[in-house]
Parts: C-alpha cells; sequence; structure tokens
C-alpha cells in the first residue's frame, strides 16, 4: 500500500522530511536559504518547522517510533 493511502505511512513521511530538512539546513544553510520558492521551498518550509517546533517534532517522532515498533 502506498504511503500516500494510509495514514501512519504518511505521518512517517512528513516527520522523516521535517527532520531532514531541519538537519540539512544545519549543514547547508545557504542552500536552503536562498531557495524559498516552488519546490525547494517547501523543503525550506520543512526546516523552519523542524528548527521552530523542535520539542514537538521530536516528541511526535518518539510517539511514531513507539507506535511503529510495540503497536503495530
Amino acid at each position: 500500500m502506498s504511503a500516500l493511502f494510509n495514514f501512519q505511512s504518511l505521518l512517517t513521511v512528513v516527520l522523516l522530511m521535517i527532520c531532514t530538512c531541519a538537519y540539512l539546513r544545519a549543514l547547508f544553510p545557504s542552500i536552503m536559504d536562498r531557495n524559498k520558492v516552488g519546490l525547494m521551498g517547501t523543503f525550506w518550509k520543512c526546516a523552519r518547522i523542524g528548527e521552530r517546533k523542535s520539542p514537538w517534532v521530536a516528541m511526535a517522532c518518539l510517539t511514531m517510533a513507539f507506535s511503529i515498533l510495540f503497536i503495530r
């Protein structure tokens, strides 16, 4: 089943994208900051969410990991 039709997989993909973009922005800030529109703008927005809401994103990642490991 595709990640678009399974809600738990969709949340996992979104959380991984947010975490990856925030990590890549920490490594290469100039690449992320110059692309704020279009498709690359989506990655910039995910990086901003990961930076500003990091306690919430971390809690969501822990909850998702727990649910994948023990509930599935």
